[in-house]
């Protein structure tokens, strides 16, 4: 695979604020790669995940991400190949996951990184497995701790 001298990043033009988000909440940019340095490895962005969570990321109303800036890259969690590594935990074929954004290639320096599991499909760690399914396991198990006999709801239509 060729190492590109660019990637494709999908940036926040504009802060939604109490409107529903559209096109013009983002703008598509081209910007340089950087050089790849020791501890760093370039990325291939496979899939990317669309979460409730990125909503308040675009205003910066969650308090448990870093803040996202207008001209930064639009947050979000995706799976990715390892096309070139300068890092001891990451070899090349290496599919990983974690918050990597709305880019279509960059250079990462690994932190928040991990492996997608062997025998595990790539994009289940977007979804069941992913922050999506774990916010809704941990919120029944540890908030709503159900008991045998207890009835439970699941709607896709609650938000």
């Amino acid at each position: 695979m060729t190492r590109p001298d660019k990637a494709k990043v999908w940036v926040i033009a504009k802060r939604p604020g109490g409107e529903p988000v559209s096109e013009e909440h983002f703008r598509l940019e081209e910007r340089e790669l950087p050089p790849l340095e020791d501890g760093q490895v370039l990325l291939k962005t496979l899939w990317l995940g669309f979460d409730p969570a990125q909503r308040s990321w675009m205003d910066n109303l969650a308090d448990y991400v870093a803040p996202t800036e207008v001209g930064g890259v639009m947050p979000g969690n995706a799976v990715a190949e390892v096309v070139e590594s300068r890092h001891p935990d990451f070899s090349p074929g290496d599919l990983v996951t974690g918050l990597i954004g709305w880019q279509d290639w960059l250079v990462h320096d690994g932190r928040g990184l991990s492996k997608v599991p062997a025998g595990v499909p790539p994009t289940a760690v977007l979804g069941v497995l992913g922050i999506t399914g774990l916010t809704a396991y941990f919120g029944l198990m540890r908030i709503g701790r159900p008991e045998a006999g207890d009835t439970l709801v699941v709607s896709g239509a609650a938000g």
